[in-house]
Order: C-alpha cells, then structure tokens, then sequence
C-alpha cells in the first residue's frame, strides 16, 4: 500500500471530500445519501472542529469530521464525530480506523469532554465508544447511538447534533 497521509482539510480539498463522502455513502444502507450537504453546511456554519482528510499519491481517499453537540444536561465540549468517509475501492484497510483515531486524538488534544457517534457498534466499540442509556439520541435505536468520555463523566440527556445534520441537499 501506498504511503497514507492523515492531515487537516484545505480550502484545495473541498471537492474531493465531496466526491470521496458522495461514492463512500452511494451504496451504504441506513443512509439518506446526504452526508456530502452535512459537510458542506458544517463548513459554511464555521463549526467542523475537526476535518481530516486521508491522502494516497496525492488524492483524497477519505475524510473524517468532527462537529459540537449540545447535551439537554447543559454539558460542555462534546462534539459528533461523522461523517466518516472511505472511497469504496479502499473501504476496510484500516483507512477509516486511522481518521477515527487521529480525529479522536486531536479532540482530546483540543480539551473536549468528549465525542458521540451514530453507526454500527460492531465498528465503533473498538475504539473505545460505549452505549449509554442516559444519553440519548431521538428516534434511533439506543444501541447505534454511542459516547466516548475523555476523562470526564458521561453526560446524560438528549444530544442534538448541529442543524445541518437535518439537511437533504
């Protein structure tokens, strides 16, 4: 494999993040296939904390973002991590793994609580996030929805992700 570089999105990045989350998400179920507009209207609200992309030979392979979340018990620093974006041909080579984990690190570094994620246990489990009942994300299954405390007590209430999770285009 290629030489992988794992740095911070540039303005010269934005539209092969758009086509790398586009094709990541094209054939993926429990998706509305809008995470492209997501990282887009994060960008244009000023609030991607985090935006990582993967480089392979000088292109973008992937992206990871990190958005805030507010917490209904008025809980402070934490943020969302997602979307998570891996163009297919090079999906499960650990691509994603290394964004994840660097974007958690740089978090942790930046002094956050801590992070939500909503997917696939099986995936996020090994890095660390856990299932909590006393914090909830509305209208998804409990078990999808998982924190990750970096020192800090788990929050418990309703978390609300940045408006621009709820965006269709």
């Amino acid at each position: 494999m290629t030489k992988l570089i794992i740095r911070s999105e540039a303005p010269k990045d934005v539209a092969a993040i758009y086509a790398v989350t586009e094709s990541a998400f094209f054939d993926a179920p429990h998706t509305s296939h809008n995470e492209q507009f997501i990282l887009a209207a994060l960008r244009d609200a000023g609030v991607l904390t985090v935006s990582l992309v993967a480089e392979m030979d000088g292109s973008v392979v992937g992206n990871v973002a990190a958005s805030p979340v507010s917490i209904s018990d008025g809980s402070s620093g934490w943020f969302g991590l997602g979307p998570v974006s891996v163009i297919p041909k090079l999906q499960g080579r650990g691509i994603g793994s290394q964004l994840i984990r660097e974007a958690l690190g740089r978090l942790s570094d930046l002094g956050a609580s801590g992070c939500v994620v909503l997917g696939e246990p099986s995936y996020y489990q090994r890095f660390g996030f856990i299932n909590e009942a006393k914090l909830v994300l509305p209208d998804i299954p409990p078990e999808y929805f998982m924190a990750m405390s970096f020192g800090q007590a788990l929050p418990t209430g309703t978390v609300t992700y940045h408006q621009a999770f709820s965006l269709a285009e």
